[in-house]
C-alpha cells in the first residue's frame, strides 16, 4: 500500500489526484477486507461507502466541519483517513478500536454512534449550536436509505428551517438496510430513480442550454432553481421540498471526481439540502456484493474465497428461537411475528420464508414495531411474538409501558442479544433491560440457560396470559431435549448442597458450576439456583431457601444497577431475612468493545475471582472453627 501508509490525516488527501485517490480507494478496500477477514466486522457497509468518504474528507474539513455518521457503522473509511490506520488491525477487538464512531479515538468522531436515525436530530442540533455562537462550520448528516423509516429521523427533518445554511443531508442509498429496505419511504426514493421521463427531461433541458453560444455552460452551472422547479414537476423530489430541503441527485457514489465537484458546487448554499448518492453495498468483494446481508456483519472469512470460516458445531440461541418459532407456527395458525429489521439477525428468515403473512417486518421503527404489536393482539385472538435486540428494546421504552403492560396483553417479547454483546461495544450491550422491564406492571421477565429451557419458555409463553419477556443472548448453547411445559413457579435446582446458596442467571450456570468446583476444594459445598423467572420471584422457593442458606451470591451478566441482584435485594430487605449476600455483575459504568471472554475476565466475571472472593468473605462463617481446614486462597 504506497498512498495509504502516507496519510496521517483528511489534510493529506487533498493535493492527490483523481487517479490517486481512485488507488487510495482501491488500498483502502483491501485493507478493509484483510483486517475484518480476521476480526469481523461491517462489511459491506463499509466497502459500499469508501469513495463517498474520500471526497467528503477532501471538499470539506474535519474535525472543524462536523460529519456525523448515521449508525457510524460505515465510518471504516474515516478512521482510516484520521490517523487510526496503524491501529487499524485491533478494530473490534478488546483496548483496540471501536467498531463506531467514538470521541476517545480521535477529534474527528463527535458523538458514540450505533444505533439508526440519529445522525440528523443531531447534526440539526450542531448546526444550531453553530448559528448561536456565531460559528461557519459545515455540518454533514450522513444517512442511509434505512434510516428514514425511523421516526427520530422524521422528527428532525420536520423541525428543519429553510434558511439553515451550510447543512448538508448526505442520502446513501444502496437499497439495503441489514435486511431488505421495507415500507414506503423506499418507494420513493425508488421513485425517484426510476423515472425515465424525468431523466430524459433533465438532458433535454441541458442540451438546449448548451447551444446558447457563450453562456450556453454557465447557464448549465447556474440553473439550479430551475432545474429544481424541474425535479419537483416530474419526480417525486417534492418529498424532500416539504421537509424545506433543496434536493440534488441522484449521483454515482462511487464516480470521485463527480462527487467532489458536486460537493464543491453545494458546500456553500444558503438553505439545507439533501444530496441524493447511490453506491453499491459490498463493492470490491463479488460475495458481499452478491449477499448484502449475509455480509452486512460478518465473522472472520477465508480472505481467498470469501467464504466464512467455520464456525463451532454447537447451535446458538438466537438460532433455536428461529427454529422453535416455525415449529409453533406449524403447530399453530394464529402465530404472527412483528420484527424491527432484524429478521436475519434474529434467525427469522425461514420462518419468513415459510409464513411471509404472519411475518412483519417494520423497518427501524422500534417504537412502532412493539405498539403495532399491541393492535394485533388486541383481541387476544392472535399469539403475537415480537423478537426484537435488547439494545433497541431500549428505544421503546414507553410503547412497551403504555401500549402492552398497561393493556395486559399476552404477547411475547423474545430479547435477543440479552447480556455482553461482545464486540459492538457499548452501543450495543444488552445489560440494562432487567430494570426497566423490571418497573412494568403485568409483565414476566425469564431468562433460560440453554436452548432446551428457551424452547420450553415459546412453548408455554401463551398459557400465562400476560406480557413475557424472553431474553437470551447470542452465544452457543445446548440443545438435546424436546420442548415442555413450564409453569410460572418453574425452577431448577441444578446442584444441591448447604449454606451457601450460588443464584446462577440464564448461560452463567457454567460459570456456577466451575465457582462450585473450586470452592468444593475448600469443603465448601453451595447449592446452585436458576430460578428462569425473574420476575415475578417465587416467593415460596425464595423464602425456603433462605431460610436454610444464609449465604448468598448472585451471578450474571447484567449491568449491577439494572440487575436481578437488586430484585433479590429488595424481597431480602422486605422479608426481613437474615442473610449475607454478594453480588456478581457487571460495573455501573459503559462497557467497551471485546470479546465476551475478555469482557467477562476483566471484570471478574469468572469462577477464580468469584469463588475468591466467596472465600474472603465467608470463609470462616460458613465452616466450624473449631475443625482444621487449608485457608490458603484459591487464586491470587
Amino acid at each position: 500500500m504506497e498512498i495509504l501508509k502516507n496519510i496521517k490525516g483528511p489534510k493529506d488527501i487533498k493535493n492527490l489526484s483523481i487517479d490517486d485517490l481512485n488507488i487510495l480507494s482501491n488500498e483502502i478496500r483491501q485493507r478493509i477486507i484483510n483486517v475484518l477477514s480476521k476480526n469481523g466486522g461491517h462489511l459491506a457497509s463499509n466497502l459500499g461507502a469508501v469513495e463517498l468518504t474520500i471526497a467528503m474528507h477532501y471538499v470539506f474539513n474535519s474535525p472543524i466541519d462536523k460529519f456525523i455518521f448515521d449508525v457510524s457503522h460505515q465510518t471504516y473509511t474515516h478512521k482510516l483517513l484520521t490517523n487510526r490506520n496503524k491501529d487499524f488491525d485491533t478494530i473490534r477487538e478488546f483496548n483496540g478500536l471501536c467498531g463506531f464512531s467514538n470521541p476517545k479515538e480521535s477529534i474527528h468522531d463527535h458523538f458514540y454512534q450505533g444505533h439508526a436515525g440519529t445522525s440528523v436530530s443531531l447534526s440539526l442540533g450542531l448546526a444550531k449550536k453553530r448559528d448561536l455562537l456565531k460559528e461557519d462550520e459545515h455540518i454533514l448528516s450522513f444517512i442511509g436509505d434505512a434510516s428514514l423509516t425511523c421516526g427520530l429521523t422524521l422528527e428532525a427533518l420536520n423541525n428543519i428551517d429553510k434558511s439553515l445554511k451550510k447543512f448538508i443531508i448526505i442520502l446513501n442509498d444502496n437499497d439495503m438496510a441489514i435486511s431488505k429496505n421495507v415500507g414506503n419511504i423506499k418507494n420513493i426514493l425508488r421513485k425517484i430513480l426510476s423515472n425515465p421521463k424525468a431523466n430524459k427531461f433533465y438532458l433535454e433541458i441541458q442540451n438546449l442550454l448548451l447551444k446558447i453560444p457563450t453562456l450556453g455552460k454557465k447557464l448549465v452551472k447556474q440553473n439550479e432553481i430551475i432545474i429544481d422547479g424541474i425535479k419537483k414537476i416530474v419526480t417525486p423530489a417534492a418529498f424532500f421540498d416539504y421537509f424545506n430541503l433543496s434536493y440534488t441527485g441522484p449521483i454515482d457514489g462511487h464516480d470521485i471526481k463527480k462527487l467532489i465537484d458536486t460537493f464543491n458546487n453545494i458546500k456553500n448554499r444558503d438553505k439545507p439540502i439533501v444530496l441524493h448518492v447511490l453506491t453499491t453495498k459490498g463493492k470490491g468483494m463479488e460475495k458481499a456484493i452478491l449477499n448484502p446481508i449475509s455480509y452486512h456483519g460478518v465473522k472472520p472469512f477465508n480472505i481467498e474465497t470469501g467464504n466464512f470460516l467455520p464456525s463451532g458445531s454447537k447451535t446458538t440461541f438466537p438460532k433455536t428461537f428461529g427454529k422453535e418459532m416455525v415449529k409453533l407456527a406449524n403447530k399453530n395458525s394464529n402465530i404472527a411475528v412483528v420484527n424491527p429489521a432484524m429478521l436475519k439477525g434474529s434467525s427469522l428468515d425461514e420462518f419468513q420464508k415459510s409464513y411471509p403473512d404472519r411475518c412483519f417486518d417494520v423497518g427501524i421503527a422500534e417504537g412502532h414495531c412493539l405498539t403495532f404489536a399491541a393492535g394485533l393482539a388486541q383481541s387476544k385472538k392472535l399469539n403475537i411474538v415480537v423478537s426484537i435486540y435488547s439494545t433497541f428494546i431500549q428505544r421503546a421504552f414507553d410503547n412497551l409501558y403504555h401500549d402492552i403492560c398497561l393493556q395486559n396483553l399476552p404477547i411475547v417479547i423474545a430479547i435477543d442479544r440479552a447480556g455482553i454483546s461482545g464486540p459492538d461495544g457499548a452501543t450495543h450491550h444488552g445489560i440494562y433491560d432487567i430494570a426497566f422491564l423490571n418497573a412494568m406492571p403485568n409483565l414476566i421477565i425469564s431468562q433460560p440457560r440453554d436452548a432446551n429451557i428457551l424452547k420450553d419458555l415459546l412453548h408455554s409463553a401463551f398459557d400465562f396470559k400476560k406480557p413475557i419477556a424472553i431474553r437470551y443472548p447470542n452465544l452457543e448453547t445446548i440443545e438435546n431435549k424436546e420442548a415442555k411445559k413450564l409453569t410460572l413457579n418453574s425452577f431448577d435446582i441444578l446442584s444441591k448442597g448447604e449454606d451457601l446458596l450460588i443464584i446462577s442467571i440464564g448461560h452463567m450456570f457454567e460459570i456456577a458450576k466451575k465457582t462450585k468446583d473450586l470452592l468444593l476444594k475448600k469443603n465448601i459445598n453451595p447449592t446452585i439456583l436458576d430460578p428462569i423467572f425473574l420476575k415475578p420471584l417465587n416467593k415460596k422457593l425464595f423464602l425456603d431457601l433462605l431460610s436454610s442458606h444464609k449465604y448468598v451470591v448472585t451471578i450474571e451478566e447484567n449491568s449491577i444497577k439494572s440487575s436481578f441482584a437488586s430484585i433479590l435485594n429488595t424481597f431480602i430487605v422486605e422479608n426481613a431475612l437474615d442473610v449475607k449476600v454478594l453480588n456478581f455483575a457487571l460495573p455501573d459504568q459503559f462497557i467497551e468493545h471485546g470479546k465476551n471472554i475478555d469482557l467477562l475476565n476483566y471484570y471478574g466475571l469468572n469462577e477464580k475471582n468469584i469463588s475468591s472472593k466467596i472465600l474472603n468473605n465467608f470463609y470462616t462463617d460458613i465452616l466450624k472453627k473449631d475443625k482444621k481446614y487449608d485457608y490458603s486462597p484459591i487464586c491470587k
